[in-house]
């Protein structure tokens, strides 16, 4: 009986004593695996991945694509040490990683690497868009930031499903991008920086009108338009009712708008030239629909992106009788406001906005 308990015994302690040496195996094979190489990988560019000479590692995280490409990019570039262990984790584990741009510090770990990715700590940077720019200076800004790159942005500021979406009349975004600080991503999809400008300016633009719902697309497109115009006009918050108002009295009686930033607008957007700094009688002859001087009514679509105080003006502007206005002290940015033509040509010479970027 005593031999049988020994033989039992010496059994269970082999037993455990083997599963002890497993344990101690599977926990070195896994300090080892998710530990970085032994060696930091020298500084270059590979696939969707960038190591910067000081260890920072800028790795993109595709849309759609799965945690084994990324295990593979990443032992290709010699930041982690075994891909098996790296789908090991994943097959454990079902979370899915989010597709965007990161920032890793060498050395680091695989699990680390992994919490970062399913948890989507992204890069983010802040990209302000000034007001009054245009859709082209927009798409600069935001590639000169690396957000997204500047004739993708274009394009999706004139993709028709997106314009439909939020029932924009024109043929691109210009005018619905509210201008404001953003925090992107570096490479984030241009459709949803896009969007995302456009939720913020309909956000705000609820606040100014709270009947937004029930504004006609057409009605809309004709205040962003206005808005747009006052925009590049004004330069103090409390003349752009003023101005508001005097543009709402030209349509009202078919008179021309006769809006210098219209004319700016033709000669630095569509004729490609330096912004002017003043405005000659030349200028306001030139042969376009969006020559608000020889045109009378709105120009086709807007022609910059308005900020709150615009937007503000033309959906309440200041009544007044004026027809005129003109300004007469660029360094406060003042201007004359008249009823008659007589008042507005003794007001000196035509001045424009400066250059918004």
């Amino acid at each position: 009986m005593s031999r049988i308990i020994h033989i039992v015994v010496r059994t269970v302690c082999v037993f455990w004593g083997m599963a002890l040496l497993c344990a101690l195996l599977g926990l070195g094979a896994v300090i080892y695996f998710n530990a970085p190489p032994s060696l930091q990988p020298p500084s270059g560019s590979h696939e969707a991945l960038t190591i910067e000479p000081e260890g920072k590692v800028i790795l993109e995280v595709r849309n759609g694509e799965s945690a084994a490409s990324v295990g593979r990019r990443l032992l290709e570039a010699g930041i982690i040490r075994s891909h098996y262990f790296w789908d090991l984790l994943f097959y454990i584990d079902k979370r899915y990683i989010k597709a965007g741009t990161y920032q890793l510090t060498l050395p680091v770990s695989q699990l680390e690497i992994r919490a970062i990715l399913v948890a989507g700590r992204q890069i983010l940077k802040r990209v302000t868009i000034p007001e009054g720019v245009t859709l082209k200076k927009m798409a600069r800004i935001l590639a000169n930031e690396g957000i997204c790159d500047e004739a993708g942005f274009l394009a999706a500021a004139a993709n028709r499903e997106i314009l439909n979406h939020y029932r924009i009349l024109g043929d691109t975004m210009e005018g619905y991008l509210y201008p404001d600080t953003y925090l992107f991503s570096p490479g984030y999809p241009p459709e949803l920086v896009a969007k995302a400008m456009a939720d913020t300016f309909f956000k705000r633009l609820a606040e100014i009108q709270h009947d937004l719902p029930d504004l006609s697309p057409e009605e809309l497109h004709k205040r962003v338009i206005l808005a747009s115009i006052v925009e590049r006009e004004y330069r103090l918050d409390e003349e752009a009712p003023i101005m508001a108002g005097v543009f709402y009295n030209r349509l009202n009686i078919g008179m021309a708008l006769q809006s210098c930033a219209t004319v700016e607008y033709v000669i630095t957007e569509i004729q490609g030239k330096p912004h002017p700094e003043v405005l000659y009688t030349r200028d306001t002859e030139i042969r376009d629909p969006y020559n608000t001087y020889i045109r009378p009514g709105l120009p086709p679509g807007p022609i910059s992106a308005p900020g709150m105080v615009a937007l503000n003006a033309v959906f309440n502007p200041l009544s007044s009788d004026y027809l005129y206005f003109r300004l007469i002290d660029p360094a406060v940015g003042r201007h004359y406001f008249s009823k008659t033509l007589d008042d507005h040509i003794k007001a000196g010479t035509l001045y424009v906005k400066g250059p918004s970027l």
